[in-house]
């Protein structure tokens, strides 16, 4: 496991409130990243207390940053910003709640150029909430723009 950052994971991604759906970054090494996330009453994609679909993929996705950004800023590298592609073999099981904390686990599948696939997983406690695997596409251009 890597030496992790202050929670101040602004930094690592270029999303900017009101659209960041990561909390924490929990873990991380080359392959892989572990976030955290809690859900709250501003949050964009609450609808009647429950967190929707495109929250969850969002958050997936913003995990995969967190993971990009870290080790950009590792290698001493501008973070890049990253455009989602594809989502593949979705599936979501149930949807989470206001004030509930959120685990999101993602996996680098594979990797070419500024390609990225990775596989994603969200729980609250220990049930599953959603999986799916993702296509990002990355740019080292930082454009000015408030959120992906």
């Amino acid at each position: 496991m890597m030496k992790l950052p202050m929670d101040d994971i602004q930094a690592l991604i270029p999303q900017k409130a009101p659209f960041v759906m990561v909390s924490k970054l929990l873990f991380v090494d080359e392959q892989s990243a572990q976030s955290e996330f809690l859900i709250r009453s501003d949050n964009v994609f609450l609808k009647n207390n429950l967190f929707q679909e495109a929250g969850l993929l969002e958050n997936m996705a913003q995990t995969a940053a967190l993971h990009a950004g870290y080790l950009a800023k590792v290698e001493n590298k501008p973070v890049a910003v990253g455009y989602i592609g594809a989502i593949r073999d979705l599936e979501i099981f149930k949807l989470p709640r206001l004030n509930e904390v959120l685990y999101t686990e993602i996996t680098i599948e594979n990797q070419i150029f500024d390609v990225t696939v990775f596989s994603g997983k969200v729980w609250h406690e220990n049930e599953l909430l959603a999986q799916c695997e993702m296509k990002v596409f990355t740019s080292e251009k930082r454009n000015k723009i408030s959120h992906e």
